[in-house]
């Protein structure tokens, strides 16, 4: 990435003082609500400064003042395990404080729109929105309303962007790289917004897609995301550096998308014999939550070529450079206390 490094003076909760820096040179970010709107320099940008962040996990108090003062709201309108726990802990982490607020139980339950939620956490001045909606659109309407940064956590089939920049950072930091990989994404492609945002992802560091699918489980023209598209699994095994797997989603399908969960296994699922057929160094990735013995074996999840929990944990570094980048600006300002 062009441009120079800035130095952030830092005070980290045990009193001394170190250093992080930010790299310059990128586009600040705004909101973070579609990879499309994400640039090169931006995405090396976030991947970099969640380098930097993820060693705040190694040490015994593991926070800093960074976000010390401001507040931000998880609005999950949807069931969320992974993402909300990730995103409340990247928060905390940095010392924000942070409203959890779930749809269940609360006033948008009762019927409240989602112009009068977004009023009301105006109201409350909350300085970010983390937001996730079975709505598709649900993170660009709320931007109509709150004059503050709206992170998409994931929102119907559209968008999920931080899973797609955990996943770039699981990869550069097994592979080393990013441009020039092969990643085959296989499963169930229609109802998926990981595979949507990691397809735009992935091309704009110049990494190559493949989408491995049966047709009933590819979106509607498939062509026009510049991938290659396929139906047989083990004609590109051998070629990949990263497969990523992703689940079948039962609660979307609401037709016989595939004859049955059986047959999906033993057609598209991968097992140890379709492992065995990977290059020695590629790794194998799902976003989780996983259906054993359907997309993906037990032995498989738990062989050392799964990065699956790795996924996770890297997750809450990524997020924690959203956050840094969204709400500090990445700035060379004093931001320790």
């Amino acid at each position: 990435m062009s441009g120079t490094t800035n130095t952030t003076n830092t005070t980290n909760t045990t009193g001394t003082t170190g250093t992080t820096t930010a790299t310059a040179g990128h586009r600040p970010l705004r909101d973070l609500i579609s990879v499309e709107d994400l640039d090169v320099e931006q995405v090396t940008a976030i991947l970099d400064t969640a380098e930097r962040l993820a060693e705040i996990a190694a040490r015994p108090i593991k926070k800093v003042p960074t976000l010390r003062g401001r507040t931000v709201c998880n609005l999950f309108m949807e069931d969320s395990t992974r993402t909300r726990i990730s995103f409340d802990i990247a928060a905390k982490r940095l010392s924000a404080d942070v409203i959890n607020f779930s749809a269940k139980g609360s006033s948008v339950s009762k019927g409240e729109s989602l112009k009068d939620t977004a009023l009301t956490l105006k109201a409350l001045g909350v300085d970010a929105v983390v937001v996730r909606s079975a709505s598709s659109g649900a993170p660009i309407q709320l931007k109509r309303y709150l004059d503050v940064p709206i992170l998409n956590a994931g929102d119907g089939w559209h968008q999920h962007p931080t899973q797609a920049l955990l996943d770039l950072y699981t990869m550069r930091r097994h592979l080393g790289r990013l441009e020039g990989l092969k990643v085959g994404i296989c499963g169930d492609i229609l109802h998926s917004r990981v595979a949507r945002s990691e397809v735009q992802a992935l091309k704009l560091m110049g990494a190559e897609v493949v989408l491995v699918a049966p047709p009933t489980l590819l979106p509607p023209k498939v062509e026009s995301w510049g991938v290659e598209v396929a139906h047989d699994v083990d004609a590109f095994l051998p070629d990949l550096d990263v497969l990523y797997l992703l689940r079948v989603q039962r609660e979307r399908m609401h037709r016989a998308f595939v004859p049955s969960m059986r047959e999906y296994a033993r057609v598209w699922g991968i097992g140890s014999d379709r492992l065995a057929r990977l290059k020695p160094e590629a790794i194998v990735m799902h976003p989780g939550p996983m259906n054993r013995g359907i997309e993906i074996t037990g032995d498989v999840a738990d062989s050392d070529r799964a990065v699956i929990t790795e996924q996770v944990a890297n997750g809450t570094a990524v997020r924690m450079a959203c956050l840094y980048l969204l709400l500090a600006g990445g700035t060379d300002a004093e931001v320790g206390a």
